[in-house]
Formats: structure tokens, sequence, C-alpha cells
């Protein structure tokens, strides 16, 4: 089975590497030599921490590079797949035209999924012409890692389509929960809210970011607290999903913090930029990462 994965950034990679170390013939498609030699870079860095925690061997390691085939033209990419997973910035008019292009690009059997994590699947199917093969695969950060993958159901999406994503998950050694097409999914309908209200408290004067993080750790069972797990996600990416929330709700409990509105308009997006809740240097950033694979 041939996997093309569209975009090479954090979710990008993760994906494709996952796909490529169980065994998966993998294109990963990026408008840029650049962001594809970067991606690349970060998933050799995690091989090799999966191979100093002896998770696999030398072998494994190289062979998972071995799967992987970078692009920078979309066509030659995904001319042979019989999935495309696409992991590009959440933005939706760029997952529109990028789906366009797939629709055309891709045999009439190839299944097109998404790693949205709030946009509608059911609109995105509607720019293509195969709705039934259009499906949600949001996977968690970081990728290798996380057993989580909710695969959406757009409202025209087929039963075989389902079946088929839901046991290639198993097979990545996943664990897929079906949900239907509805703004934040359950994942994020559930997460940012609760994110938003931390911002809330935080911006409220109820106490600050340690405190705020540190009762939910403790008092919760959160393994990371809410702040903390924004400027993980990206506090951009927050924003993005709350205001597609709110947008396809129409509800004002899911309207963003002024708080979060004013940083990411600062460019504080959180551990990609340097700097959100917490202030993290390269050397942090780099243990915080080496952390989620320990």
């Amino acid at each position: 089975m041939n996997i093309a994965v569209i975009g090479a950034g954090t979710m990008g990679n993760g994906i494709a590497h996952t796909f490529a170390q169980s065994g998966y013939n993998v294109h990963l498609v990026d408008i840029s030599q650049e962001s594809l030699d970067r991606g690349m870079a970060t998933i050799t860095k995690n091989l090799d921490r999966m191979l100093a925690k002896e998770r696999i061997t030398a072998t494994q390691k190289q062979e998972t590079l071995k799967n992987i085939t970078t692009f920078t033209n979309l066509n030659e990419g995904v001319k042979s797949a019989n999935l495309v997973v696409e992991a590009a910035t959440e933005n939706v008019n760029l997952k529109l035209k990028i789906f366009k292009d797939l629709d055309e690009a891709t045999g009439a059997g190839c299944i097109l999924a998404t790693n949205t994590s709030s946009i509608s699947i059911t609109q995105i199917a509607a720019v293509t012409e195969r709705p039934e093969k259009v499906i949600g695969m949001h996977f968690m950060n970081p990728v290798p890692i996380m057993k989580l993958v909710e695969i959406i159901r757009g409202y025209n999406t087929s039963d075989e389509t389902t079946k088929k994503i839901m046991d290639l998950s198993e097979k990545l050694g996943k664990v897929p929960v079906e949900v239907n097409d509805y703004p934040g999914f359950v994942a994020n309908r559930i997460l940012m809210p609760m994110i938003n209200e931390a911002v809330e408290t935080l911006y409220n004067g109820v106490a600050g970011v340690y405190e705020i993080d540190t009762v939910m750790k403790l008092g919760m069972a959160h393994p990371m607290g809410p702040l903390q797990l924004a400027d993980f996600i990206g506090l951009d990416v927050c924003l993005s999903i709350l205001e597609v929330m709110h947008d396809g709700f129409k509800n004002p409990k899911y309207a963003p913090c002024p708080l979060l509105v004013n940083m990411v308009r600062a460019g504080k997006f959180g551990v990609k930029s340097g700097e959100g809740f917490y202030d993290y240097s390269e050397s942090r950033k780099a243990e915080k990462v080496a952390q989620m694979f320990a």
C-alpha cells in the first residue's frame, strides 16, 4: 500500500514516520525542499531517540528511513497513492485547495484523509468528486508515541472507507475511535474549552501560570497542565480551533479569551516560537521533545 503525506511539519513528519516504521511506502510532500529536509531531520532524530531507548533496532531505523521518499511536486508525490493524508496548516481555504488538487491528481480508488483537528470533513469532501472516500484521521502529537486516532466521518463518508481506515489505524498500532463530523469533533470540543477557561482564569487574575497548571496536574491527575499543553499544541492552533468552534456553534462559550488572541497577535505561539505561557530556550525545546520519546 502506498501512502502520501502532505506537509512535512510537526504532524506531517510524525505521520510519515509512523507509516514508514510500520513498513508502508511513504511519499512525503511539501512545497519546499527546506521543509522536507527539516522534516526528515526530525524523523531521524526521533528514530535515534527510540534506538537509544532500545525500542527499535538500527536495522529498523534504516528501513524506516528507506521507506520515505520526498517530493516537492504534488502530482508526482501522490499519483501512485492508495491513501493520502493531508497534514497542512489548519487553514480551511488552504485545505480546500489541496483537496481539489488531490481529487484531480490521484486515482479514483484513492482515499483522501485529512489530519484536521477541527475543520468540517463534509466541507472538505464537498470540493471533491469522491466525498464517500474523504475522511478525517486526526492523529495526536507526537504521532509516533500517542495511541489515539480520531476517525471522523463526513456526511457522505462510506462504511467501506471508514472500515478501511479503522483497520489501517490498528495496523499502525493505534487505537482508532470513530466520531461524527461536528466542530471540534470529540478531542478538541472538550479540550479547547478547558484550555480557554484556563487562559480566562489567568486573564482574570485568579492565579498564575504555574499555579493553574499545578492544580490541574496534582488535583485532576492531568499529566500536563492546560497552559503548558496549549504551549505544546501551539497557541495559534488553539485560537484557530476555538474560532472554528465559535463560528460553527454560534455559542459564546467557545469565544477565545482576549489574552489568547493578543498573545497570538504578538507572535507568542508557545514551544515553536520559543515563548508562550512559559519561556522555551532551544535547549529546553530539545529537552521537552526528548521527554516525550523517553
